[in-house]
């Protein structure tokens, strides 16, 4: 066995090689480019031709000499070796089963030396036959904790979402994540979704930004691209986002119209009015206001209102606008504990706690699937034979399903997805609010299952306060320093001080339903199911009335 040089025009191809189909035109290019760029790195192989002369046949290689041909080379290295007596076939065989191609890790690190060498990102991509973009984004990739790496390297590999949230981050904010997950003797495998949840970060958008590069710069805000985002958009970050925000705000002051304000939003992220103001949802007239704020996203919205006429009933006060009396025997009409506004407020805070909850909150796979049965029970969710309607918009929530497909349109998921779509789906059905989106006692006991009561804010604010009587307010002064003054007003005031930094959430707006309601309504629960297998006796003679160890079940579940 010896190396030549030879025309590899004067080479014959081998009638009997073990490849016939032909290789794809895209395997062809970058066969062609690696050769055009650092020639043939590994020499075909070549036997004397059985048929005499000084010709010879190629054993292993057909595609390097054809590619060698196209490059236009005049003389390649070749390997020259005795003819075998099966042609050449196991040898061809065992070639083309062992070759194995690089491991992902290895080629990023294959990568990594061939920068140390000189090599810059346009040539390797020029002798890959790869974008620069690609060969960047694998760069990155190379910067994973080297820990990681060695894990990966044994095939558990994360996805591709978890592996740019990884890569992404520091190496010392890496390695204080994989010293909690890191595999372990009884557990081998790495939950690549926690070790992702413990590095995610907000991020900001520049395409999301209306300031301009101006405020971009006072604000110190340098922009970092999303290597793994389609090349067509403008995928351009940053994680500082306090820094992005207060740009935002900036530019909305200078930039508000006249009659505009900069309006605050609710933790989900929902515009807040001025008191007595009605939205405009069509085409605003010349008396109507705009209010700018910043949605969920960063992104400046713009709604416009038009304030309604306050319009006092003559002889009597308005019911819930008279506030618990302020003097000692103040004489006013009895009313409950929350005003009509408080229950509105507990509503409000109820539902941005629940979601909060079911993104945040640990939830085990069998509690995760009670809620999404539990979600079906809703107010806000219909179900009619043969279908399935939600009143809170179908194409809102078929949104959810997208990343449950692959790209030919078939249900392809891991467990990890699963979960936060269904997350992603409860979030959206599950309300609280006195409204038509309200789920009713369902998201009550949703909220009670997974702790929501953890994530409700702190009431202890004037605004809230002054929804209470004069006897819920003296009775919120309960295990704290505040005692109850002669006036109502300066009782609010001594408790909201006492709660600024601290927390303090009213018993009316926790989550735990009251158990009178709970048990109205899982008695109407099991009276309907009893009327639907009636029916389905009536029609299918298959049917069995639920016993009373089912409702039971069904109570404990619910509890």
């Amino acid at each position: 066995m010896h190396l030549i040089k030879v025309d590899p025009r004067a080479l014959k191809e081998n009638p009997d090689r073990l490849r016939q189909t032909k290789s794809t035109p895209q395997a062809d290019a970058l066969l062609l480019a690696t050769i055009k760029a650092v020639g043939i790195v590994q020499p075909p192989v070549i036997t004397p031709d059985s048929g005499g002369g000084n010709s010879y046949v190629i054993n292993a290689g057909h595609r390097r000499v054809k590619q060698a041909i196209a490059a236009g080379l005049d003389e390649i290295d070749v390997i020259v070796d005795e003819a075998a007596n099966d042609n050449g076939a196991m040898r061809s065989m065992v070639e083309s089963i062992a070759f194995e191609p690089l491991n992902p890790v290895d080629q990023w690190r294959a990568i990594e030396r061939l920068v140390a060498l000189g090599w810059t990102e346009e040539a390797i991509g020029v002798a890959l036959a790869l974008a620069v973009r690609q060969i960047r984004k694998l760069r990155l990739l190379a910067n994973v904790l080297p820990a990681m790496l060695d894990h990966m390297a044994k095939g558990d590999m994360p996805n591709e979402q978890q592996l740019r949230t990884i890569a992404a981050a520091s190496l010392d904010e890496q390695k204080e994540v994989w010293k909690k997950h890191k595999p372990s003797k009884a557990d081998p495998q790495v939950s690549w979704w926690s070790v992702a949840q413990g590095l995610q970060k907000t991020r900001m958008y520049a395409r999301h930004a209306s300031f301009g590069d101006d405020l971009a710069q006072a604000y110190g805000i340098q922009w970092v691209e999303d290597l793994f985002a389609p090349a067509d958009e403008d995928s351009r970050y940053t994680t500082n986002v306090e820094a992005f925000l207060g740009a935002q705000h900036e530019w909305m002051a200078n930039n508000l119209p006249k009659k505009g304000l900069i309006a605050e939003t609710t933790s989900w992220g929902e515009v807040k009015l001025p008191p007595k103001a009605e939205r405009v949802h069509g085409k605003p007239t010349k008396s109507d206001c705009t209010a700018m704020y910043l949605d969920r996203e960063g992104r400046v919205q713009t709604v416009h209102y038009r304030m309604l006429d306050a319009k006092k009933p003559k002889g009597k006060a308005a019911p819930d606008a008279v506030s618990a009396p302020d003097d000692v025997g103040a004489v006013s009409k009895p009313r409950s504990d929350v005003t009509r506004k408080g229950v509105e407020m507990i509503g409000d805070y109820r539902t941005d706690a629940l979601r909060d909850a079911l993104g945040r909150a640990p939830i085990e796979d069998d509690a995760l699937m009670a809620l999404l049965i539990l979600a079906f029970a809703g107010q806000n969710v219909s179900v009619t034979t043969g279908s399935v309607g939600f009143h809170n918009g179908h194409s809102r929530l078929a949104k959810h399903t997208a990343v449950l497909f692959d790209g030919d349109g078939k249900l392809a998921f891991d467990r990890d997805t699963l979960r936060v779509a269904a997350r992603a789906m409860l979030i959206d059905v599950f309300s609280c609010r006195e409204n038509a989106t309200n789920s009713g006692i369902v998201a009550r006991i949703a909220g009670e299952m997974i702790g929501a009561d953890e994530f409700l804010p702190n009431m202890g604010t004037e605004d809230f306060l002054s929804c209470l009587s004069r006897p819920a307010l003296e009775a919120s002064c309960k295990d704290t320093p505040v005692l109850p003054r002669q006036r109502a007003k300066d009782t609010r005031a001594a408790l909201a001080e006492h709660f600024k930094d601290g927390r303090f959430v009213h018993p009316a707006a926790l989550f735990a339903p009251d158990t009178t309601k709970l048990s109205k309504w899982l008695s109407s629960s099991a009276t309907v199911a009893n009327d639907a297998d009636e029916v389905d006796e009536e029609t299918a003679g298959v049917a069995d009335e639920p016993s009373d160890e089912d409702v039971g079940t069904f109570r404990e579940a619910a509890e």
